[in-house]
């Protein structure tokens, strides 16, 4: 039988079936903290992985409405050609050509651009160097969102001194009905094409700060 000094020493025997004692004074194992390390960096992996697919995921959805609002007001407007002999067409009117040009260069380029988020959702990279690709998504996104609003304002303000004359409405109501069905679907690709350009300004706003595209 152990002495009262061996037992208050962590010495003596052990029970059967009992842990051995620890000596006086050895630290203690700490199981749950070395348990809890091996598994928090990768669970703060998996949700910024999930976070940034989510964000990337939210990008390519804007592409892709502005790329389909910019395509059908194109082929709305360039349609909407003559009827008879006498009939008006968009190719008489300069900010109808204008807003044509527009909604085509945009859905292009939005076009392209959707391909680039498809890349980078698959790969979990961007399809050109980060700091390029960042860059000009951001700064093409403001000059064809401006291009785009220029274009739309334009064809407003002719599409208002139409039915304002009333000499063409009057006769060809629907040349001035599609006209406008064509601005207004460019408008709405324009409010597509400004999310995602707020969304590019906020990437390169993370890489700036951060050195990330995304803050992980």
């Amino acid at each position: 039988m152990p002495s009262p000094s061996q037992l208050r020493n962590g010495g003596g025997d052990t029970p059967p079936g009992f842990p051995p004692l620890a000596p006086r004074g050895s630290p203690l194992p700490n199981h749950h903290l070395h348990g809890g390390g091996h598994h928090q960096q990768p669970f703060h992996s998996t949700v910024s992985a999930q976070r940034l697919r989510r964000f990337n995921a939210l990008i390519l959805l804007l592409r892709v409405a502005a790329f389909c609002f910019c395509f059908t007001a194109a082929v709305f407007m360039f349609t909407n050609d003559a009827r008879s002999p006498n009939s008006p067409s968009w190719v008489d009117h300069e900010p109808f050509r204008f807003v044509l040009a527009a909604n085509g260069i945009v859905a292009i380029y939005s076009l392209l651009e959707m391909g680039a988020s498809i890349w980078e959702l698959l790969k979990s990279s961007t399809l050109m160097p980060e700091p390029l690709q960042l860059w000009f998504d951001f700064g093409h996104d403001q000059v064809f969102a401006y291009l785009l609003l220029s274009a739309e304002a334009a064809g407003t303000g002719e599409a208002v001194g139409l039915r304002k004359r009333k000499d063409t409405c009057s006769l060809e109501n629907a040349f001035c009905v599609q006209a406008d069905i064509s601005i207004a679907l460019g408008f709405l690709g324009f409010a597509f094409l400004a999310s995602a350009a707020l969304l590019s300004g906020f990437r390169v706003g993370c890489y700036i700060v951060t050195g990330s595209r995304f803050p992980l």
